[in-house]
């Protein structure tokens, strides 16, 4: 922008919202601090506060609420393409407002996965959408409706752009903008937190919401191997999410239920601890956008294995920085696991690499790339 100033308003749609944990509650927090400073100012309006409500009228109180503070916005940004995004079109369109649109994934799969039991990749149902349950041919097409119609689309990796351009989204309206890195600060170093968490053996770790396509499941078979070899490991698995049931119940089937520990849902400064206390990372996800969580974990430096899918191959570079894997191949995630129990130099190299990589999601330069993005693409159009 160089010295240019603009003194505009945007009206930002969010389901989540800080003490709400993830990534759209990340994103959106940095955007309520950092876009002041370029004199552009920010109203939010989160979903969460009204989510108990029953489902029709949560979202007409929504809409309510949206109508309520656009007038005196330039533009309205929605972080999802249906329950915040499909009330931001309807306002926009009704107070012809620019309408722009952020996706970290496709909601309508997701949807799909935890509440209509779509059991396809990603990628095999970009190809094949007809042959999902009619719920989520639903959704699909609200979800292509309404992004259809933003005036831009904005995404967090390459990956993302190609899944969105199936959706019939011409490509100059697709803009990739990574996501920022929130280090998570630990001053404790790795056998001082082992120390406190009373490890003894090689740790595992993942952390993520526990839903089907984070592959967990898979990942206590996987273990079940590495105990064999290290009788004294353990495996944190640092989340919470519909699947924390199923997950532990696995673990009890399969007899290991002494060696795995579920943390639940951790302050950002317990998971940062629990990370540095680990050996490996391990996230055996059948897609990600851009993963925050494999960049906090990069930032830390501790070693990650990963499946090849999604946006991660755009942060891991395969056998450089990290192992990338098929989702769901026990013999492929067995065998990367064990080649890093084995060597501490392979663990510190892919670190080293990692942590360098990290240099390139900088919080400022994403801010500054909106901020062009609106500048240039949305406010000199209207």
């Amino acid at each position: 922008m160089g010295e240019k100033k603009l003194n505009k308003n945007i009206l930002i749609a969010t389901g989540l919202y800080p003490p709400d944990i993830g990534g759209p509650a990340t994103y959106v927090r940095m955007l309520e601090e950092e876009l002041p400073t370029k004199n552009i100012g920010c109203t939010i309006v989160p979903f969460t506060h009204i989510r108990h409500l029953p489902k029709v009228i949560r979202h007409v109180v929504y809409t309510w609420k949206l109508i309520k503070q656009v007038r005196s916005a330039d533009a309205i940004y929605a972080l999802d393409p249906v329950s915040v995004g499909a009330p931001a079109f309807l306002v926009s369109m009704i107070f012809r407002k620019p309408f722009l649109i952020r996706l970290g994934g496709d909601y309508a799969w997701e949807q799909g996965q935890q509440r209509f039991g779509l059991e396809m990749l990603l990628d095999e149902y970009t190809v094949d959408k007809n042959s999902a349950p009619w719920q989520v041919r639903t959704l699909a097409m609200v979800q292509s409706f309404v992004v259809r119609r933003a005036a831009k689309v904005i995404v967090p990796s390459t990956y993302m752009k190609g899944v969105v351009e199936t959706w019939g989204v011409k490509t100059e309206r697709i803009t990739v903008i990574y996501s920022a890195l929130f280090p998570l600060e630990v001053t404790q170093s790795h056998e001082e937190l082992r120390k406190e968490f009373g490890y003894t053996g090689p740790v595992l770790l993942t952390a993520a919401r526990l839903t089907p396509w984070k592959g967990i499941d898979t990942v206590l078979e996987v273990f079940v191997s590495i105990l064999k070899s290290h009788p004294n490991a353990k495996f944190v698995i640092a989340g919470d999410g519909p699947q924390k049931e199923l997950l532990e119940q696995k673990t009890s089937d399969l007899h290991i239920s002494t060696s795995v520990i579920f943390t639940g849902r951790l302050s950002k400064e317990e998971l940062g601890k629990r990370v540095k206390a680990a050996d490996v990372f391990v996230l055996n996800t059948a897609y990600e956008g851009l993963s925050h969580q494999l960049l906090e974990v990069m930032d830390i430096g501790v070693p990650i294995v990963t499946t090849e899918v999604g946006g991660n191959p755009e942060l891991i570079e395969k056998d450089v920085s990290g192992f990338l894997v098929p989702c769901n191949d026990v013999s492929e995630l067995v065998e990367s696991i064990e080649r890093l129990l084995a060597s501490e130099d392979l663990r510190s190299r892919f670190a080293t690499h990692a942590k360098v990589r990290t240099k390139n999601f900088n919080k400022d330069e994403v801010v500054e790339q909106f901020v062009n993005m609106l500048d240039i693409d949305i406010w000199k159009k209207n």
